[in-house]
């Protein structure tokens, strides 16, 4: 990765790719690194696409991460996953949730999910890592710790400590869910390797 990393983090209304994202600006500062995020809600309350921009380093100037340029795209949902592909610079590690979720048009009728939606993905882009996210988060305790398996899955492609992803995650998630979210990380995080 260069000396500025760039990741993208795509999904859907509702699955937690903003605490996601915070949980990785709040590890990139921790590390003492320069951060600069930003996100887009688009019809997030709808169950519309959300993404993340999220730029961290020695010294960043601009929250945007542009199209091919992102080192990392973490995807919660597949058809995200692709729709997002080409934000990856060239050998850059697509992340992404094995999970469908309709979009509005798609549950309205006006539009169909593209079939083989994997393999879509695998013939788009090469260095992909699907994650059954949802499952594991479910073997963890709660399936809204989704988020954290993703997290998990791409801790060891980032320079944070062990022990600062697990004191953000207990600082961030409400107190009654730490535990399941810290399980759903370390299950993420064999599922990444």
């Amino acid at each position: 990765m260069s000396t500025t990393t760039n990741i993208l983090l795509s999904g859907v209304g509702g699955q937690g790719v903003l605490l996601a994202s915070y949980v990785l600006s709040q590890a990139a500062m921790a590390e003492g690194l320069d951060v600069k995020q930003s996100e887009v809600h688009g019809m997030s309350q709808r169950g519309g696409s959300v993404m993340s921009h999220l730029r961290f380093g020695q010294h960043v100037w601009s929250p945007l991460v542009t199209q091919g340029t992102a080192d990392l795209l973490l995807s919660f949902e597949a058809l995200e996953a692709l729709r997002y592909v080409h934000w990856l610079q060239p050998g850059g590690l697509l992340v992404y949730n094995t999970l469908r979720v309709n979009p509005s048009t798609v549950a309205a009728g006006l539009a169909t999910y593209p079939d083989a939606i994997r393999d879509r993905i695998a013939t788009a882009w090469d260095n992909v890592r699907p994650v059954d996210a949802t499952a594991l988060a479910e073997q963890a305790g709660t399936a809204k710790a989704a988020n954290m398996v993703l997290l998990g899955a791409i801790a060891d492609q980032l320079p944070f400590k062990p022990e600062t992803w697990r004191g953000i995650i207990e600082r961030v998630v409400p107190p009654k869910t730490v535990e399941a979210n810290v399980r759903a990380f370390e299950l993420g995080r064999a599922a990444g390797r």
